[in-house]
C-alpha cells in the first residue's frame, strides 16, 4: 500500500525488551492478538470487505504473503521476532478491537486481571479501539509510546494525545523504559517470596 513500515517497525525492539521483563515474572499473563478471517471469510463484513478493495488491498486476494488477512496464511501470524512461546495466550479477532467476537474478556476476569499494558500496532486502529474497549469494560489501561506505532506519525500522535485527553479518559500514555525496571523489580520480588 506504499507506507513506510520503518514507523510501525520501530516498536518491535522496544516490544521485544518488554516482554522479555514480564516473561521473567512467574505468573505474569501475555496475551498476543492478531486480526484475520476464516478461510472462507464468513466472518468478514460486507463493508470492511468493500473498505479493503478501495485502498488496493482487498482481504482474501492474494497478497506478497498470502491471502491477506486470512487466518492461517504466512503474512497473518505474528512475526518471528515477537513469537509467542508456548502458553501465551494468542487472541485471533476478526475486527480491530481485541474484545469483538473474541474471548479476551472472559480470560482477563477468570484470571482476575483488572490493569492491562498495551502495545503493538497499529497505536491509531488496533491499539486504540482495543483500549477504548477495555475501558468501557472497566479495565485500567497504559499504553506504551514507543512500543506502539502506525502508518503515519501524526495518526500515532494523535492517538495517544485522544488517552491522555480529559485527565487521562482512556488511560495512561508511558514508554518501555518506565515500565522496565518496574517489571524487573517485580520479578526479583517473585523471586525473593
Amino acid at each position: 500500500m506504499g507506507y513506510d513500515i520503518s514507523l510501525t517497525r520501530r516498536a518491535i525492539a522496544p516490544i521485544g525488551r518488554l516482554l522479555e521483563a514480564a516473561r521473567a515474572i512467574p505468573g505474569f499473563t501475555i496475551i498476543h492478538t492478531r486480526e484475520g478471517h476464516r478461510p472462507d471469510l464468513s466472518d468478514l463484513p460486507a463493508n470492511k470487505r468493500w473498505r479493503s478493495r478501495q485502498i488496493g488491498a482487498e482481504i482474501g486476494s492474494e497478497g506478497p504473503a498470502g491471502k491477506i488477512l486470512v487466518r492461517g496464511e504466512p503474512g497473518w501470524d505474528i512475526i518471528e521476532e515477537l513469537a509467542p512461546l508456548p502458553g501465551e495466550i494468542i487472541i485471533d479477532k476478526p475486527g480491530k478491537g481485541s474484545f469483538y467476537a473474541t474471548d479476551l474478556d472472559l480470560i482477563l476476569r477468570t484470571r482476575g486481571i483488572r490493569n492491562l499494558i498495551l502495545t503493538g500496532i497499529t497505536t491509531d486502529v488496533c491499539v486504540h479501539t482495543t483500549m477504548r474497549e477495555a475501558n468501557d469494560r472497566g479495565y485500567e489501561c497504559l499504553i506504551l509510546e514507543d512500543c506502539t506505532g502506525a502508518t503515519d506519525m501524526d495518526n500515532h500522535l494523535a492517538a495517544l494525545k485522544m488517552v491522555t485527553m480529559q485527565g487521562g479518559v482512556f488511560g495512561v500514555v508511558s514508554d518501555s523504559e518506565k515500565v522496565i525496571p518496574a517489571l524487573r523489580s517485580l520479578a526479583r520480588q517473585t523471586e525473593n517470596n
